[in-house]
């Protein structure tokens, strides 16, 4: 009787490495268009005369999308098909682009950057999937995911740098019309060097529990947007309390379908669930305290577009020096000592940020004070991802990803909302009692930063109180083989 011979390994496709180049540019655009309209605010607020108000939510409606909608994107991706999904999320996300670039009211612009990220929702996690499938295993896996993380750990500095040339030598509206080139290239490339590949089964898409998700989260940011009116008036009671029941609404949904988005084992775990409130709290800061930085920098400091982008550089490459050192570090202390210490550390950084002068300078005031806050950072976001997927069942390990990346973007619009009340309550007050302008101004700046403060010494304790108990080191190899969803 013949023995039949075994199947020869599948050759890997000769095309992964081009395919690397278009995920990753993917994850740049998605990663760099959080950050790269806040350079170009000051100047789209007056050309389109939108309140203090209708400016936070030119960020905080593509934050509050893309975070609420990336688990159901996830699956989609997972279960439509990736490449079908990526097809779509891009070229979604190049029209919801021309449509902001081309805007002529707040509110055109508001409503085109939700559905950027929304699309932007649908795009990242079928990036990361086709990342995934496409380098399965060995050397090559850790390549690519290193490749990919250098990506995402530098996108924010290079929409900053971006946004800063494009305003200052074009036009702000071409900080988002900028998409369309990423757009394109992204599309030819997924359609010459991407494969597709899904999910096969019974696949059911949670939608109970996407809208509820989405509806709550939506509701309670608006409650604190309306909170500058007063925190007891009905229409600010009514949205948070609507925002918190939609929300409970969420989580009972969650224990009932078949196929939940987010299966609530996952936040069972203390130390894992306060990873995810650490990287909602390290969220809040990271985008609050960059717009209002902006601020300060253009509108009251005089910088250019472009200084004031490459000024806020300060922080990110603290933070890229600090990082080799934490990494060091995390296997011989814990994450729980590098995961207190690192907040405390920030929260001094924007205590001194406090007191910015109108009549000040970025390198007395500000420069400084940005490089210790990117130190205090990088002790965080080490071990904060680490922490979150380590433990994680491998059937679960999408979900808990792309959680983590939820809770940055969530807690940054829901921080944001906040921070923005803070804000105008103070230069209201400010004004009330006489100052300038540019007094009252700094005086909203330095509430703001203070609040972020607060902030980063409420993650330090829940760091301090929530990740008891070794966890284990997660290690490079480790780290890429998690199946994640989102980067």
């Amino acid at each position: 009787m013949s023995v039949p011979l075994p199947s020869p390994p599948t050759a890997p496709d000769p095309r992964r490495w081009w395919a690397l180049a278009v995920i990753a540019l993917t994850q740049l655009v998605v990663v760099l268009d959080a950050t790269i309209v806040n350079v170009a605010l000051p100047q789209a607020q007056l050309e389109l005369e939108l309140s203090d108000t209708e400016r936070q939510w030119v960020i905080t409606a593509y934050v509050l999308a893309f975070g609420a909608l990336l688990l159901l994107g996830g699956r989609v991706a997972d279960y439509w098909g990736r490449k079908r999904g990526y097809l779509l999320g891009m070229l979604g996300f190049g029209a919801a682009s021309v449509w902001g670039g081309l805007a002529q009211s707040g509110t055109e612009l508001i409503v085109a950057r939700g559905f950027q990220g929304a699309f932007a929702a649908l795009l990242a996690p079928a990036a990361l999937a086709l990342l995934t499938v496409t380098f399965p295993a060995g050397r090559e896996r850790g390549t690519a995911f290193a490749v990919f993380g250098t990506v995402a750990g530098t996108g924010a500095a290079v929409g900053l740098a971006l946004g800063g040339v494009l305003t200052e030598y074009a036009d702000w509206r071409w900080c988002l019309l900028v998409n369309i080139v990423f757009a394109v290239v992204g599309l030819i490339g997924a359609l010459l060097f991407v494969s597709e590949s899904r999910v096969e089964g019974d696949n059911r898409y949670d939608i109970p529990g996407a809208l509820a998700v989405t509806l709550g989260l939506a509701s309670l940011v608006y409650g604190f947007t309306l909170a500058e009116s007063g925190w007891t008036e009905p229409d600010t009671v009514g949205f948070l309390a609507g925002g918190l029941v939609l929300l409970a609404v969420f989580g009972w949904v969650e224990t009932r379908v078949a196929q939940p988005l987010l299966p609530l084992r996952i936040v069972r775990d203390r130390a894992r669930a306060g990873a995810f409130l650490i990287q909602a709290a390290i969220g809040a800061v990271y985008i609050g305290m960059t717009l209002y930085l902006m601020f300060h920098l253009q509108i009251v400091l005089g910088l250019s577009p472009l200084l004031a982008g490459l000024a806020s550089l300060a922080m990110t490459f603290a933070t890229m020096i600090t990082a080799p050192v934490a990494a060091r570090l995390l296997p011989a202390r814990g994450p729980r000592v590098l995961m207190t210490a690192g907040p405390l550390i920030a929260a001094a950084g924007m205590v001194w940020l406090t007191f910015v002068t109108p009549d000040g300078s970025y390198w007395t005031e500000v420069f400084g004070p940005l490089v210790v806050v990117g130190v205090g950072i990088a002790f965080v976001i080490i071990p904060v991802q680490n922490v979150a997927l380590v433990g994680v069942a491998r059937h679960d390990a999408g979900a808990a990803s792309a959680l983590v990346n939820s809770a940055m973007q969530i807690g940054g619009c829901v921080g944001l909302s906040v921070f923005t009340t803070i804000y105008l309550g103070a230069v209201e007050r400010s004004g009330a009692a006489g100052s300038g302008r540019g007094a009252a101004l700094t005086e909203g700046y330095s509430a703001v930063f203070l609040a972020t403060a607060v902030t980063l010494v409420v993650a330090a304790i829940v760091a301090a109180t929530m990740l008891r108990g070794p966890r284990p080191a997660v290690t490079p190899d480790r780290v890429a083989e998690v199946p994640a969803h989102v980067g």
